[in-house]
């Protein structure tokens, strides 16, 4: 018994969950992909490259997706301050109260009922082998900050009072500490 080759097998399997021809719920699987990430994703990454990235498209496609999700009004588009040539996607309330129709709640149930250290496992596994990929094929997956080169973690300690500031060395920019467990396109894990 070849144990990885099952193992592809069985994922394979899984993958049908997630990618599914036609619509579930009235989303196509690459717009619940989308509304999934937009809604986890860290301001960095809430960006129609960011997306066109993760989707693993064009940016023409990921334009079309973000603009159904703006038709359906599950995702909103908001210019720069900074930068008026650029635009942050965000996922709007009705956006949000409507993941709880996503296809791949039932995955997430069928994870969440098993022993913590078992979750642990199953996520560290599945991290190692995309890390293993992603050196065979020379490119990056997308992760939390938490886990990136890229995080920069400064305590300060005042007066029995422990302070900690983040902030992503690759943006030069401040992270807030709620962000540090979401999604980045541009992670890049610490070699071992």
């Amino acid at each position: 018994m070849n144990l990885a080759r099952e193992s592809i097998e069985l994922l394979e399997q899984v993958a049908r969950i997630l990618w599914f021809e036609g619509t579930k719920h009235g989303l196509r699987d690459r717009e619940w992909m989308a509304l999934r990430f937009l809604s986890r994703a860290n301001p960095f990454s809430r960006t129609p490259s960011a997306l066109a990235s993760y989707v693993g498209t064009t940016r023409g496609t990921a334009s079309f997706i973000i603009g159904e999700l703006e038709r359906l009004g599950y995702l909103e588009r908001k210019r720069s301050a900074k930068d008026k040539r650029s635009v942050t996607l965000s996922v709007t309330q009705q956006g949000k109260k409507f993941l709880v129709r996503d296809p791949a709640n039932v995955l997430v149930e069928a994870i969440a009922v098993l022993d913590y250290d078992v979750k642990i496992r199953f996520r560290d596994t599945v991290r190692h082998v995309l890390d293993r990929s992603d050196a065979a094929e020379q490119r990056h997956h997308t992760d939390v900050c938490r886990r990136c080169i890229f995080l920069r973690e400064d305590r300060t300690a005042t007066d029995n009072k422990t302070t900690v500031e983040f902030s992503c060395r690759l943006f030069r920019a401040p992270i807030a500490e709620t962000e540090v467990d979401l999604l980045c396109t541009s992670f890049e894990h610490h070699r071992q």
